[in-house]
């Protein structure tokens, strides 16, 4: 599956943004979905997943914070990030699992939060 993610900018420490990521096909029957994100000089980390079943887990550093909901019907993973922080500064990626196992990633989404 082909997944573009989008949404990303500049925003104000406190701030909010929603990132989406729109699949080339149905996310139906995917099991596990998830949210990455790589800082500069950083390796990347799983932020937030969500199942086929819409079980939902979170990386410590964003409970309370983001949440991550798809929408079957139009393709599209979400990621919602309130209350932002310096340090959630990175470029964004959406996968699957299989496409993370084997990495194959995509472009990203670059959210930049100035404190």
């Amino acid at each position: 599956v082909q997944l573009q993610a989008s949404g990303g900018g500049l925003v104000q420490a406190g701030g909010s943004l929603t990132l989406t990521c729109q699949a080339d096909r149905s996310i139906d029957n995917i099991n596990f979905m998830a949210w990455y994100r790589r800082a500069a000089g950083a390796g990347r980390e799983l932020v937030a997943s969500i199942t086929q079943s819409g079980g939902t887990n979170y990386a410590d550093s964003v409970v309370g914070r983001f949440t991550i909901f798809k929408d079957n019907a139009k393709k599209i993973l979400y990621l919602r990030m309130n209350s932002l922080k310096a340090e959630d500064t990175a470029v964004y990626y959406c996968n699957d699992a299989y496409q993370a196992s084997v990495e194959y990633w995509g472009l990203g989404t670059l959210v930049t939060v100035s404190s």
